[in-house]
């Protein structure tokens, strides 16, 4: 676990995103939406191509807070999507970046301000989470 100090920076986790990952998050979220895996739709509607599912995003930044929390309870977790996450048509996908800093830890809590990026460009708008600590 990382230390959950206040002001402590935790150590930037990436997440390679490809198509293949948008089939699976499609099959298990049931969310067909074709923009997640045509180029053709994607483009007509004005996207710069395939975008991953923004949830999908979100539950990246969710698997680095577990990893950077060994796992504490996740008490809230939220975010705005304000970029899309381009996925290419290739076997080497994007990486997607998760950082955080540590905003307070209290009575039980900690909050974290996340900062959730890809190729340099925030994907998330203001997310955060909190987690339940001991003591």
């Amino acid at each position: 676990m990382s230390s959950l100090e206040p002001g402590a920076v935790l150590a930037p986790q990436e997440y390679v995103v490809t198509r293949a990952d948008l089939v699976r998050y499609a099959g298990a979220s049931g969310d067909f939406n074709p923009i997640h895996w045509s180029e053709r739709v994607a483009t007509q509607v004005g996207l710069p191509g395939v975008i991953a599912h923004g949830m999908y995003t979100m539950a990246l930044a969710a698997r680095a807070v577990a990893e950077w929390t060994g796992g504490a309870p996740v008490l809230e977790i939220g975010c705005k999507f304000t970029s899309p996450v381009v996925v290419p048509d290739d076997d080497t996908g994007v990486v997607v970046v998760v950082g955080a800093t540590v905003k307070s830890v209290e009575e039980g809590r900690a909050t974290l301000a996340l900062e959730v990026t890809c190729a340099g460009q925030k994907v998330l708008g203001m997310p955060r989470a909190v987690v339940g600590v001991d003591g």
